[in-house]
């Protein structure tokens, strides 16, 4: 693992920089494409620590395109955005050292239209959707059964979306109908539709490596056409829970051991930083967040985690 985190990423006059989010920063190639850039930035509760985890962009970027392809050859007819992993020609002049460092955490993908909401799957319950239902026995609003517990597999997967934030802001749960409204009722629906498939084949390869997936975040864009694409980075641990499925039902009730960024969440609860502002990860939480995504990664895709 690399000595030092990247936590910002900076390509000077090669390409005009057009967003910057909690992790990517993307870049205009031209008219119809973008290169994403996947720093070594970790967010948690919606706020960027100060400190990073190192070659984290890069294990992301690869876990994204590993899921991108997989999916493609499993659901007939579903787009997403990644195009390659190559650099653009107009970086070729970059010193060798910044190349060796863009490049295992970039990729080119399609330039579309991005629809302004988040949308979750949940296949267990947990998080907000466990605080919800202990309320109110629903989970964004719909009904579940009774007598569930913290980490249960719920009897069918749902769609729980959310409102897409700004930096700074927070994601709020919204209902389906909200989100339908938002999107347009077409789409959301096959929002949903591509959502609940994309979450059902990919818990189902997790399944088979031993990792129960738990829950995920997607996001979609539309082309000029109106096909939906699944878009950004997909089933990384930034955006999903992932838990070992041997020890899965023996934590029923109680946190749940993970492959994703729960154990940061988990060190900033228990000192008193939750949701706080400057936090600096002391290396030995960066070296145990960073060796959970490096085990997912190597469980998933049977490949060895070198970034």
């Amino acid at each position: 693992m690399a000595s030092t985190a990247v936590m910002s990423i900076d390509l000077g006059e090669k390409l005009s920089r057009i967003a910057s989010g909690k992790v990517r920063d993307l870049f205009e190639v031209d008219n119809k494409t973008l290169l994403f850039v996947a720093s070594d930035r970790i967010s948690a509760y919606d706020v960027v620590m100060d400190t990073g985890i190192p070659d984290k962009g890069a294990l992301l970027t690869k876990m994204s395109i590993y899921w991108f392809e997989y999916l493609q050859e499993k659901i007939p007819g579903l787009e997403h955005h990644f195009i390659t992993a190559a650099l653009p020609p107009s970086m070729a002049s970059l010193p060798a050292e910044v190349t060796k460092s863009l490049q295992p955490r970039s990729m080119q993908v399609r330039r579309l239209k991005i629809f302004p909401i988040e949308s979750i799957v949940r296949g267990y319950i947990t998080g907000s959707a466990w605080s919800e239902y202990k309320i109110s026995q629903t989970v964004n609003g719909i009904a579940q059964p009774p007598g569930l517990i913290d980490g249960q597999k719920l009897p069918s997967p749902i769609w729980t979306p959310s409102t897409k934030a700004e930096p700074g802001e927070k994601d709020e749960n919204i209902s389906q109908e909200k989100a339908r409204e938002l999107v347009g009722e077409a789409f959301g629906r096959q929002i949903e539709m591509l959502s609940l498939e994309v979450y059902s084949t990919a818990a189902k390869r997790a399944e088979e490596v031993g990792i129960v997936l738990a829950d995920t975040k997607f996001e979609f864009g539309v082309t000029d056409e109106n096909k939906v694409v699944l878009v950004d980075e997909v089933l990384t641990p930034d955006s999903s829970r992932f838990w070992p499925k041997e020890t899965w039902e023996a934590n029923l009730g109680h946190t749940q051991p993970s492959f994703d960024k729960q154990f940061l969440r988990d060190w900033l609860s228990s000192n008193g930083l939750k949701g706080k502002e400057g936090v600096k990860i002391p290396d030995e939480i960066a070296r145990k967040t960073a060796a959970k995504y490096h085990e997912a990664w190597e469980r998933i895709t049977g490949q060895k985690a070198h970034a």
